[in-house]
């Protein structure tokens, strides 16, 4: 990989004309759905999510938050949120760790896929972070409170996006 990078100039370098999302949420509207299903983890993937996005200018009055009961559940509401046409990201949250059976790997690729459809039917950002994980100590590691969760990810990423969004409409 190391020689790759030796011969391919940073994209930055590009004499193109580049639209990049700044980290500004003030005037955006945001809307999360939790699953409540190993709700120790996914209480601190909401948690860092919104501070994320507070981090970002986003005012509480800018964020609707519902909770659901498990992962499989988060896209119907988020399908419903998009419709409605009053966000400008959405932000779908939940973990999911593998059992003896393939259900994990069914919800996380269903869930994914149903994410990826709403965005681009209703022209959105809805940021993915069902996290799976095949075992509770690597759901742990990655849903950590601070900046390496992926809840603060997310928060990152729906205001970035929902910028970007806005500069290419």
């Amino acid at each position: 990989m190391k020689g790759i990078q030796e011969k391919i100039a940073p994209i930055a370098d590009l004499e193109v004309h580049q639209r990049i999302g700044k980290l500004d949420g003030s005037g955006l509207r945001f809307g999360l759905v939790v699953a409540r299903f190993n709700d120790q983890l996914t209480d601190v993937l909401a948690r860092e999510a919104l501070r994320a996005l507070e981090a970002c200018g986003v005012k509480s009055n800018q964020i609707e938050l519902v909770r659901v009961p498990g992962a499989y559940e988060v896209p119907v509401v988020i399908e419903k949120m998009a419709a409605g046409g009053k966000f400008d990201a959405l932000i779908a949250l939940g973990v999911v760790v593998e059992g003896e059976t393939q259900h994990a790997q069914m919800i996380i690729e269903t869930t994914g896929a149903s994410f990826l459809e709403t965005a681009c039917r209703h022209d959105i950002a809805v940021i993915n972070e069902i996290v799976g994980a095949r075992t509770w100590e690597q759901a742990e590691v990655r849903c950590l409170a601070g900046q390496s969760s992926r809840g603060w990810y997310a928060g990152l990423a729906a205001v970035e996006t929902a910028q970007v969004l806005r500069l290419v409409g």
